[in-house]
Order: structure tokens, then sequence, then C-alpha cells
């Protein structure tokens, strides 16, 4: 049975459009009609613009038809709501937050626009983005597609629940500690954390990243054409290499030398299924000649207690300066959480600081004589929709991410992407993370172990 106009990839709506077999805007109008059956559910989407996404539609039809069709031209996408897009307010998930129509689309949404790909909507996250969850002061609760008690997981809760969901091939997402890769894994989807400055952002910040969440590797490299191309806003971004073969993934992982690590060294415990997933994927690498590396822990408590320091801080600057008023619109939750930085002191916070630079050298140093890392993404299964993350304590906000952030705060590639299913059926993903600028390396990688885990089973439809 042939699949849905919705549900079919980046790169396959490329191949119809050039042979002619379907429009974009047949495409855009499968695809809004498939978002009215789900979104009262999913609730993945803001700022949805049914007439400017058929406006786009139809221009890029045009383009195909003159034979001046662009990289994207007419794929659908989203974009998370904290990646500006112009002349639509940027509420960063919170309901304080004051709404202006922003000036300029950030790099991101402007590279898609560049490249004719439809910008459907904007996707929901938590507020300031500062949870693991789709739970926001701002926007409707987000819920996981594959079981709608469960969490899609965050910050990109809208993104990984609109890919999960079928809500087109492209959507865009941000990184600081995990909020690309856990919700992808926890909706069987794949989320490229990129190196810091591959792809230009706006505003940059030690750590933080934008990347393509997808259902296939090959369509996350496919943004990835787009995506990396140069944006002089962003101070830290890469110099531009036009060399990078981002469609290039065939790979062969015999030789590879894989470390396998399963110990976060803080943290929740490590979940069996979430384990055996994980031990299932080293084997699958192994049979195809990759060598397996066992790697001890790395990260420490003072790590984490530092550098949740210095976020609680650094988000008091902000909650902190607005009025009574505008804080009792904040989520209980992250209130609470940011009021923990109010009365830290200088010194406090400076070596909570000076934690993201133990955590780089840590990392590199414990992953340098390997070629790749395969690690869980998450320590724990889905959770609850209505918790703001899998401890649902601010007391213990970041218990879940020992996997995820250190490669954030190493600039290293990492990525995300289903590795099997718990025992109620729901996704696990794995992580697989390469070398400080090794991009299409670990994309590659991934590729190969995409074809060695098999077909999937069918997306979810929750209505």
């Amino acid at each position: 049975m042939a699949a849905s106009l919705h549900d079919r990839s980046a790169a396959e709506l490329l191949a119809l459009y050039a042979r002619r077999e379907v429009s974009p805007l047949e495409v855009v109008d499968d695809l809004l009609a498939h978002i009215g059956r789900c979104e009262p559910d999913v609730a993945a989407l803001w700022a949805l613009d049914v007439d400017a996404a058929r406006a786009a539609a139809r221009d890029s039809q045009k383009r195909w038809q003159r034979g001046e069709a662009l990289a994207l031209d007419g794929v659908p996408a989203t974009v998370k709501d904290n990646i500006a897009t112009r002349g639509v307010p940027v509420p960063l998930g919170c309901a304080a937050t004051l709404l202006r129509p922003a000036a300029a689309a950030a790099p991101p949404a402007a590279r898609l626009r560049d490249a004719g790909a439809v910008i459907v909507a904007k996707t929901t996250m938590p507020d300031l983005g500062m949870l693991s969850s789709g739970l926001s002061s701002f926007h409707r609760l987000t819920r996981n597609p594959w079981d709608l008690a469960k969490n899609p997981g965050g910050s990109s809760a809208g993104a990984a629940a609109a890919c999960a969901v079928g809500y087109g091939p492209l959507h865009v997402g941000t990184d600081i500690g995990g909020s690309i890769r856990l919700p992808a894994a926890w909706c069987g989807i794949v989320g490229f954390k990129p190196s810091l400055g591959r792809i230009p952002i706006s505003p940059p910040y030690p750590g933080r990243v934008a990347g393509p969440m997808t259902r296939t590797v090959d369509d996350a490299a496919l943004a990835m054409v787009v995506l990396s191309r140069p944006d002089a806003r962003d101070a830290m971004s890469l110099p531009y290499d036009a060399r990078i073969a981002w469609r290039d993934l065939a790979f062969d992982v015999s030789g590879l030398r894989i470390g396998l690590w399963l110990d976060a060294g803080w943290g929740l415990p490590l979940d069996g299924g979430v384990r055996a997933v994980v031990q299932r994927a080293a084997h699958a690498l192994e049979s195809a000649g990759a060598h397996i590396v066992p790697l001890a822990p790395w990260m420490t408590r003072t790590m984490i207690d530092g550098l949740d320091d210095f976020w609680r801080m650094r988000a008091w600057q902000d909650i902190g300066a607005w009025s009574p008023a505008q804080q009792q619109r904040v989520l209980p939750y992250i209130l609470e959480w940011a009021r923990g930085g109010a009365q830290l002191s200088g010194e406090r916070v400076f070596r909570g600081y000076s934690q993201m630079a133990a955590i780089r050298d840590a990392t590199v140093a414990a992953t340098h004589a390997v070629d790749f890392v395969l690690s869980p993404v998450s320590p724990v299964l889905a959770f609850a929709a209505e918790w703001a993350g899998p401890t649902n304590d601010p007391a213990r906000p970041f218990e879940h991410i020992g996997f995820t952030l250190p490669f954030n705060m190493s600039e290293q590639p990492a990525i995300a992407l289903n590795g099997g299913y718990d025992d109620a059926g729901l996704p696990v993903g794995v992580q697989l993370a390469g070398r400080r600028h090794d991009d299409i390396g670990v994309l590659r990688v991934a590729h190969a172990f995409e074809v060695l885990r098999g077909p999937q089973r069918p997306w979810p439809m929750p209505t």
C-alpha cells in the first residue's frame, strides 16, 4: 500500500515533483487535512498558517513548472517556537513572554525558505526550553503520538511529535543538553545534533545548536545541505564547507572502533529495557565488523550540580526581571527551579559555569581512542504526558541528560535514532556520537545502523 503524501520522505517528494506525478499544493493540502485529524489530540503545532502554506506551495509549483526548482522546493517543514520566523512572535513556550512579531527570520528558518521549503507551522516547546517535556504555560500540552498518555519529551517537543505523527518530513529543533535527541528517542524519529556552529543560529550560545528532526537519516542529511549554509549573524559558526558530501551516506562499519557507553556516571539508573535495546544495537554493529569497546563513566555529580547552578542563575536573570504578575504566568515548576539561582554567590556561579569546560575536556579525553560512541539517549522510557520531566521534581531536573549533555559541552556531533521498542510498543532511542566536526561521519554510521536495524513498525495514527 502506497504511503500517504504526508508520510512521504523529503527525498521521495522531490522525486515525485520532478516527475510531475504530484504537486506541492496537493502535498500541502493532504498534510493540512491530516493535521486537522490529529492535532486536536497531539497538540504539536503553534502559529499554523493555512493560507500562507498554500500560497507558498503554489509558488513552489510554479518554480517546478518553469524548471527553476530550489533544493527543498515544495517540501513541508516546521520550525521550533524559539526559531524566529519573520512577522511571528516568539513566545519561548512561556505565557509570561510579551508577544512581539519577529523582525527577521533566524538562520535555520531563513535557509529553509531560501531553499523553497514550505514552513507550515511553528512547533511547541516548554517554558524557556528548560524541560524535557511537552508541558508549557503557553502551549497546549503536547502528547506522544505513540501513546497519548505519554510525554514526547523536549524541549523540541512539538517537532518530535509532529515528525512521528506525519506532519511532513522536515522539522528543525534546538538542543543545548539533549533537546533534539531526547524527544527524538521517545518519539522514534531521527534527531541530529550537529557540531557546535555547523548550522548557524541566532542567538548563538555555548552548547546550543539547531538540527534536523526527521524520520530517516537520509532526510536529515538532505536538510543539512541547506541548514549548514552560512549566515554572518552567528559569530560562533564554523566556516562553511561546500566539500561535505551530505547525501553520500554509503558506509562500511567494519574495522571501526565503537565505544559502548552504558553508565553516565550520575543520574537515573539505566532501565533494563533501554539497556537491552542498546546492547542489541552494539551486537548488530559488531556483526557488521565493528569492534565494540566498553567505555567507563566519565561524568561526575559535581559537573551537573555546577551546571545546574549556572543555568538556574541564568534563567533567574530573565524571570527575576519580570513583574510579579508576569512571574505568576511562568510554569510553577520552572519558577521554583529558577528561584534557586536567585541567591547564589558569584563564586558559586563561576564554579558552575566552569563545569562546561570540565565536561568538555572529560568527554574529549574519554572518547578520543574510539571512532564513534554508542549509548542510550535517555536512561529511562517515556513518562507521563503531564509531567515536567522524568523525575517531575524541580530539585532534580537533569537526572536524565547524562548521556546527551556531554556532547553539547564538547561540541561533538551526536544523533538519536530508534533502536527498538519496549514491551508496550513504545520506541527506545540509541545515540551515536562522533569526533568534533565529523558530522558526516555520524550521519554515515547512523545510516549504516539504520540499514542493519531493518524496517520499523508502522508510524502512529492516534485518532
